[in-house]
């Protein structure tokens, strides 16, 4: 038998000792391309909502069906709406983000010393907790404090720096069609819209609403019993 006959030989067995796996191991990247993942969140551009270390179901069948590992859509399921947590692959940023959705396409929105307003309108809030000093020598006025948002009837958490930042404010601006404006929930500490711009539909790649589960990056990366299915 010939080197190449035995190599032959010896790839088919592999096959066939191994094929179950091997079509297992393909429909598993089938499924978290298409249809749901898990995301790790390495940074608190989201607190207080999501945190570091959170892993985070993506729903990826919340706006389209895609051809697998592919942003084409084949079929047009839903389209984000104000307060949705979406997952998008940013070009701008050259990375994969999570952020909120605060203007939809045809938006006028507008933030004033972290006071956003919509279409005119400013949100309401409640004050919250004092969240942290944002290091360990900061003066007292420059905690950040927790507050909870009304986002047009979804109700959620920022937190903001009390001192604010050179994010806390931006001229009023409109979301043009085909994009959403998205910002992290961590207002003075999170690169979102306001630096990468509006975020375009076709690079929304899923929803999420719950924490799969979550490790502290702080204490030797033991998991969050509190954070295990937490709902967003």
């Amino acid at each position: 038998m010939s080197n190449r006959n035995k190599l032959n030989s010896k790839i088919g067995q592999l096959w066939k000792q191994n094929r179950g796996f091997v079509l297992f191991l393909g429909l598993m990247l089938v499924f978290r391309s298409a249809f749901a993942d898990w995301n790790s969140v390495p940074t608190g551009s989201m607190k207080p909502t999501i945190v570091e270390g959170d892993r985070i179901l993506v729903n990826k069948m919340a706006y389209d069906l895609r051809v697998p590992f592919t942003h084409i859509s084949l079929l047009h399921l839903a389209d984000p709406e104000r307060g949705d947590i979406i997952i998008f692959d940013s070009v701008a940023s050259d990375t994969r983000l999570v952020k909120r959705v605060i203007g939809l396409p045809g938006d006028v929105v507008a933030l004033s010393d972290n006071v956003l307003f919509i279409n005119g309108k400013p949100l309401n809030y409640s004050d919250g907790a004092v969240a942290g000093a944002v290091n360990a020598h900061a003066p007292k006025q420059a905690y950040e404090l927790d507050k909870t948002e009304d986002l047009v009837g979804i109700k959620h958490s920022v937190r903001v720096n009390k001192q604010g930042s050179h994010l806390s404010t931006f001229d009023a601006v409109v979301v043009p069609d085909g994009h959403y404006l998205a910002m992290g929930d961590n207002r003075d500490n999170s690169a979102d819209s306001r630096v990468i711009g509006f975020v375009p539909r076709s690079e929304i790649v899923g929803r999420t609403r719950s924490v799969v589960l979550s490790f502290n990056y702080e204490n030797f990366y033991i998991p969050r019993k509190d954070r295990f299915l937490h709902t967003l």
